[in-house]
């Protein structure tokens, strides 16, 4: 990826100095269950939050907090690649004849207290439709690394993209259509939708590498590739069979590998919000 030398956004916290100890937020732990929730319907595993419930209140203090080399340059590329979002996204809601909010990122260490509750490392990358921030740990990036086997910092923008992807559904209503309509079906049917949401968010991804390399010609030979195994990496069949576990499709939050590498080449191919409404098809 091209990414060296271009602008980087400016809608980003850095709270890695940020030290929060484990608990419950203000009243009750209701916005630690509210994030754990909010995990379940984005599709992602919300133990490590229950986890962290107690009758203390969050303690916050800040500490020095020295970068390694890698963190320095995952940090730098995460701007650049929120900044070429930023740029995509706002021309495609003008395009729609509407206006793009610039949702920002946080980067965090260990744990973090975010507008849907408290979270520590373990959730992964995620993000709050309640204050509109994407919030990473740089030792994720560590992790997608040893995963892949390899340096692959295409797979790092994807990551961000798919991110960047959620905050679209929010702003257009569709997380919010979605998580109502949850509510009114069974378990099965409610882990189906939330497929839908996370191949749409891949198809968001694939949506913004196509328009960042057309306008901004950032993308190199092999990124698409290392974007589509970033993806197949955390299809939910994969990430049973790892575990040891038996591939159970009605289980499903996320969709296979396959389905989320295809999604991911469906938007990069056509450019299209449309060909993105996984919600229409009826293939998925």
């Amino acid at each position: 990826m091209r990414w060296e030398g271009r602008r980087q956004s400016e809608n980003v916290e850095d709270r890695r100095g940020m030290r929060v100890s484990r608990g419950s937020l203000v009243g009750g732990g209701l916005g630690t269950i509210a994030l754990a929730l909010l995990i379940i319907f984005m599709g992602g595993d919300p133990t490590a939050v229950l986890q962290s419930v107690d009758n203390a209140p969050v303690q916050t203090s800040d500490e020095p907090y020295v970068e390694s080399p890698s963190e320095a340059e995952w940090r730098q590329q995460g701007q650049v690649v929120l900044a070429e979002t930023e740029d995509a996204w706002n021309a495609v809601f003008k395009d729609l004849g509407g206006e793009y909010r610039e949702p920002t990122l946080v980067w965090y260490s260990g744990a973090v207290e975010s507008g849907c509750g408290f979270a520590e490392a373990a959730v992964g990358p995620f993000y709050c439709p309640a204050d509109e921030k994407l919030y990473i740990d740089l030792g994720f990036f560590n992790q997608l690394d040893g995963q892949l086997a390899d340096d692959r910092d295409f797979a790092r923008a994807y990551v961000i993209a798919h991110e960047v992807g959620h905050h679209v559904q929010n702003l257009r209503g569709i997380s919010t259509r979605a998580h109502e309509l949850q509510q009114r079906v069974d378990e099965v049917e409610a882990n189906q939708l939330s497929v839908r949401l996370e191949l749409q968010a891949d198809c968001y991804a694939g949506l913004w590498a196509r328009r960042a390399d057309k306008y901004a010609g950032i993308l190199e030979p092999d990124d698409i590739g290392e974007a589509m195994t970033a993806a197949s990496a955390v299809g939910d069949d994969r990430l049973q069979r790892s575990a040891g576990r038996t591939v159970m499709p009605d289980s499903f939050t996320h969709g296979t590998s396959e389905q989320r590498r295809r999604w991911f080449q469906r938007g990069f191919e056509t450019g299209s919000l449309e060909a993105c409404d996984t919600f229409k098809a009826a293939d998925l």
